[in-house]
């Protein structure tokens, strides 16, 4: 799992690395190359963040005793890909304030003032998607301590009925030890009986003998 997990790794960093570089160039190009450089990125976050979700699910299928790791490299890939859309949110803005200027000749200060309201939207965009971030970090979390709560019941469940086995082989064990102790009692007292009932017939008999023997005489 990790040797997949690895491989999407190094797709990720090969891909930021380029888009980092290309979202440094957009400022400095201008018309028709500036716009196709734009596009270029745009379908390259796409890749980065399908890449993301692989990755994430590579992640969830880890042991959680080793998902921790991966779980902590996820946060910080996740951390750089807000960053670059960042980067290119601004770039872009750039951009579509020279491509509104061309078109419609708008003046410096009507640039400038669309320009901080895009990036103060853009600011609170970026806060609500840390928020949404940390909920379903948070929704992450939670599910792997469910996962390892419904392990540990689990295993619980396994010891239990393995004691209730146990438990049923000494009832068992315990019963036939009470039959065989009842046997040989029974036993014990009947060879008693018999013993008792020899004893009273050989006085008997010895009393008959000397009673006849002095009759006798």
């Amino acid at each position: 799992m990790s040797a997949e997990f690895q491989g999407y790794e190094q797709d990720y960093g090969v891909l930021t690395a380029e888009i980092t570089s290309r979202i440094g160039k957009i400022p400095k190009l201008s018309g028709e190359e500036k716009k196709q450089m734009v596009m270029n990125v745009e379908k390259q976050l796409e890749e980065a963040k399908e890449l993301l979700e692989q990755m994430d699910l590579e992640v969830r299928e880890i042991p959680a005793q080793s998902r921790g790791m991966y779980s902590n490299r996820m946060r910080s890939y996740k951390q750089e890909m807000g960053k670059l859309e960042t980067d290119f949110k601004r770039s872009r803005i750039a951009y579509s304030d020279e491509v509104r200027g061309e078109l419609l000749g708008d003046d410096g200060s009507s640039s400038e003032s669309q320009r901080a309201h895009l990036l103060d939207n853009t600011e609170r965009l970026e806060r609500s998607s840390r928020r949404l971030e940390a909920g379903y970090q948070i929704a992450v979390e939670t599910e792997q301590v469910g996962q390892n709560i419904l392990e540990n019941l689990s295993q619980d469940r396994e010891k239990i009925q393995r004691a209730r086995e146990r438990l049923r082989e000494t009832d068992t064990n315990l019963g036939k030890s009470s039959r065989i102790l009842t046997g040989m009692l029974r036993r014990i007292i009947q060879n008693r009986v018999l013993l008792v009932v020899l004893g009273i017939i050989i006085v008997f008999t010895i009393i008959l003998a000397i009673y006849f023997s002095f009759r006798g005489h």
